[in-house]
C-alpha cells in the first residue's frame, strides 16, 4: 500500500510540475512593458525560392534591461515543427545556438536559429518563421512573469517543378525582387577598358601636351619648341630659333655642345642617342648660317620647318619618349 501511495504522489508531482512548465511557456502570460527588450534581427537576404531541404538561417540579438532575465527554458526546441492556426506548416527548428553577456543593468542574449524546409506544394505558397515567444522573469518580484514575442519572418516556399503553363507576370511574389541579369564579367572588362583609355590619354597629353605645369613638361627644348612656332619662317627668325636650340643644349648639358663633345653629350644624355645624325646637321646647319655660307648641312630647302620638327625629336628625347623621324624633304 505504502509503494501504491508513493506512486501516486510521484504521478501528482510530475502533473504539477507539467502543469507549472505548460503555464510557463503559454502564450497568456502578459507582454513584457515597452522598452524593457530591444531587439535587432539579421534575416536571410533570400525571401522566395525555397524548396525541400533547404536550410533558413536568422540571428536574433536581444537585450534585456534590469531586473528582468530570460527564462532559457523557454527557448525553442530544437525538432518542433512550426505551426499555424494549429496545422504544421512543415518547417522545423534543426538547430539553435544561444550565448549571453551580463552587464550590470542589462543582459544581450545572442541566438541564432536554423529552420529546415520539409515541405513542397505544386504552388508556391507563403510560410512564416515565427512568432517565437520568449517567458521573462522579474529578479525582483519571482511571481512577475511575462512574455517578449520575437516578430516572425515571411517567406516563400516553391515547388521542385511546375505543372501546366505558367505566366509569371500573373505570379511574381511580393518579396521577388527585379529579374536582373548578371554584368559581372561586363563590368570588370569595362573597368579594364577605362582604365587603358585614362593611360591611353595620358600618353597622348605626353607626346602632344604643350603646357608646361604638367610633369616633365618643362623643359628647355619644349620651351624651344613653343618659341621657334612663333617665329617668322625667314633669315631672322632662323637665327633666332638656331640660338634658341643652342640654348637648350648647353642647359640640358650644363656646358656648351658641340660637334667636337656631341658624344660627351650623349654619353651624359643617352635620352639624346636616337638623334646624333640629326643634331650633327643641326651643327652643320648652325655653322652655314653664322660663320660658313658654304658649308653643308643637309637638312633640305626649308631649314625653318626642318629646325622645327627636330626641335619637336629632342623634346621628345627630353620627356623620355622616342622621336619621330623627320619626313624626307621638310
Amino acid at each position: 500500500m505504502t509503494k501504491y501511495f508513493r506512486v501516486l504522489l510521484l504521478t501528482a508531482i510530475l502533473s504539477v510540475s507539467s502543469m507549472q512548465a505548460l503555464a510557463i511557456d503559454s502564450q497568456t502570460l502578459p507582454d513584457v512593458d515597452e522598452g524593457v527588450v530591444s531587439i535587432n534581427t539579421i534575416d536571410p537576404y533570400k525571401r522566395v525560392g525555397y524548396t525541400v531541404g533547404d536550410v533558413i538561417e536568422r540571428e536574433v540579438t536581444l537585450t534585456i534591461k534590469a531586473p528582468y532575465k530570460l527564462i532559457e527554458t523557454s527557448l525553442p526546441i530544437v525538432g518542433y515543427e512550426k505551426r499555424y492556426r494549429g496545422k504544421v506548416i512543415g518547417i522545423e527548428l534543426k538547430n539553435i545556438e544561444h550565448s549571453k553577456v551580463e552587464h550590470k543593468d542589462y543582459t544581450t542574449h545572442q541566438i541564432k536559429l536554423a529552420y529546415q524546409v520539409f515541405t513542397n506544394s505544386v504552388v508556391a505558397k507563403n510560410v512564416a518563421l515565427g512568432p517565437e515567444y520568449l517567458n521573462l522573469i522579474n529578479t525582483k518580484n519571482k511571481k512577475q512573469l511575462v512574455k517578449y514575442r520575437i516578430p516572425s519572418l515571411d517567406i516563400a516556399v516553391s515547388p521542385l517543378s511546375i505543372f501546366g503553363q505558367v505566366k509569371v507576370e500573373n505570379n511574381m511574389s511580393q518579396f521577388l525582387e527585379p529579374l536582373l541579369i548578371k554584368d559581372d564579367q561586363e563590368r570588370k572588362w569595362l573597368k579594364v577598358a577605362i582604365s587603358a583609355l585614362a593611360v591611353s590619354l595620358l600618353g597622348l597629353l605626353y607626346i602632344f601636351g604643350k603646357h608646361a605645369w604638367l610633369p616633365r613638361m618643362g623643359g628647355s627644348f619644349a620651351k624651344a619648341y613653343r618659341t621657334i612656332k612663333k617665329l617668322p619662317n625667314n633669315e631672322t627668325g632662323l637665327k633666332q630659333a638656331i640660338s634658341a636650340v643652342h640654348l637648350s643644349f648647353n642647359q640640358t648639358a650644363k656646358m656648351s655642345v658641340f660637334n667636337d663633345n656631341l658624344d660627351e653629350f650623349i654619353q651624359n644624355n643617352p635620352n639624346f642617342s636616337h638623334l646624333k645624325s640629326e643634331i650633327s646637321q643641326f651643327f652643320g646647319l648652325s655653322r652655314q648660317v653664322y660663320f660658313e655660307p658654304n658649308a653643308q648641312h643637309s637638312v633640305g630647302n626649308n631649314p625653318s620647318q626642318w629646325l622645327l620638327q627636330f626641335t619637336k625629336q629632342c623634346r621628345d628625347c627630353e620627356r623620355g619618349l622616342i622621336p619621330t623621324t623627320i619626313k624626307a624633304g621638310v
